[in-house]
């Protein structure tokens, strides 16, 4: 089982770099890093459960000073892919593959 997110600025259509993103499982931290000139997170093993992905560091956050994704991970088989796409009054998510 794998993880990965992709951030992108939906305005300015580049990848967002440098954004701070935490994955949080049971209230513990099990992987952060900053996403790539890509705007890219990859390779991460969080474990099935119920986490909590936690963008910071962003694009516009002067009115987003953060995004919560909460997702399930039921199969270990998977990669589970979530993107962010934020504009300066709007974000949205989707399961990615």
């Amino acid at each position: 089982m794998s993880f990965s997110s992709h951030v992108l600025n939906a305005a300015s259509g580049r990848p967002a770099q440098g954004v701070h993103v935490r994955l949080e499982h049971e209230g513990r931290t099990v992987a952060e890093g900053r996403t790539d000139e890509d705007g890219r997170v990859k390779g991460w093993n969080p474990g099935p459960g119920v986490h909590r992905v936690i963008f910071t560091d962003l694009p516009y956050q002067d009115f987003y000073p953060e995004v919560i994704i909460t997702f399930r991970i039921d199969d270990p088989a998977q990669h589970y892919h979530v993107p962010l796409l934020l504009a300066p009054f709007a974000y949205s998510t989707y399961r990615g593959s």
